[in-house]
């Protein structure tokens, strides 16, 4: 999959990228990420001193985010400081400490929510979720697989699928998703939730189901991850950072559940004529379990 790259996805790509890296080609990754103004003045030389790098690895880090060369980058990074100083919000960081009052806590964690959200919608291919719609709409069966966290993704996206009367299920037993999976065939759909990209118990389903002819979609915050090998199409998410407090799989699941309104959104506007209805005999069917209890006399 050919992603397109703007500096408007610049943090956003290098942070799901950084993972993937060498160590020295994460320093530069992070440099550019930390200050992108007082980067974008450095030449290659100076960017390598400051990392404590090489020009060559500089020169790598720039090729793996997506530019021809080193120049190409100091110019991304130059509009992109430009861009955050004229309408950006000052920078808060989400490192939670012990002695943190609550009132910091809901600072940096809704900063750093919104930071998900919108890396993750700057660097979504946005013809890899209309193709993903496109064969959700038209599925016989969905399957949707996750594991822990990732788990309560897979079962979001199922509960709003059934809700427009498409056949889903969420499968978070490794077990019963493999056997399930093998059942699939051409026009079903198997969709893998995954932060890591590695998760065995969700690439070994979703990679059955490949084999099998099905659909197959992951959402994953590692293009170069296992799942990806075994996807028609990727979606990619990214993470805030991860800390003592908020591990990796806490902050994916923003990003996640992002991806999944997005796909739900774009499946009941293209099966609408069936979906609005079926949404609203949901509605109707619930609205008394919503509804303040009157107190009947005995």
């Amino acid at each position: 999959m050919k992603e397109t790259f703007n500096t408007g996805g610049l943090a956003a790509k290098v942070r799901t990228l950084a993972p993937s890296m060498t160590r020295s080609m994460q320093r530069v990754a992070e440099a550019v990420a930390a200050d992108p103004a007082g980067c974008s003045r450095l030449t290659v030389t100076a960017l390598a001193v400051r990392t404590g790098t090489s020009e060559a690895t500089v020169v790598r880090t720039a090729r793996l985010l997506g530019y021809p060369g080193y120049r190409d980058l100091r110019l991304a990074l130059a509009a992109f400081a430009a861009r955050e100083e004229a309408g950006g919000r000052p920078a808060v960081t989400p490192d939670i400490a012990v002695g943190d009052p609550l009132s910091d806590v809901v600072a940096k964690l809704a900063e750093d929510e919104q930071r998900c959200l919108a890396d993750t919608a700057a660097q979504l291919d946005v013809s890899q979720l209309e193709a993903a719609v496109g064969a959700l709409a038209a599925a016989r069966r969905i399957d949707v697989y996750g594991i822990g966290a990732s788990s309560l993704v897979a079962q979001d996206l199922v509960q709003k699928l059934l809700r427009i009367g498409l056949i889903a299920h969420a499968l978070s037993d490794p077990h019963l998703a493999v056997t399930n999976a093998v059942q699939l065939r051409q026009g079903d759909v198997a969709v893998a939730v995954t932060h890591s990209g590695h998760t065995h118990d969700v690439v070994e389903p979703l990679r059955a189901a490949f084999d099998r002819g099905a659909t197959t979609i992951a959402i994953t915050g590692r293009a170069d991850g296992t799942a990806s090998q075994y996807a028609d199409h990727v979606l990619l998410t990214s993470s805030g950072r991860e800390s003592e407090f908020r591990p990796a799989a806490m902050s994916s699941r923003t990003s996640q559940l992002l991806v999944v309104d997005c796909l739900f959104i774009g499946v009941a506007q293209r099966t609408y004529d069936t979906a609005g209805p079926a949404l609203a005999a949901s509605y109707e069917a619930l609205a008394h379990r919503h509804s303040p209890r009157r107190n009947h006399p005995s």
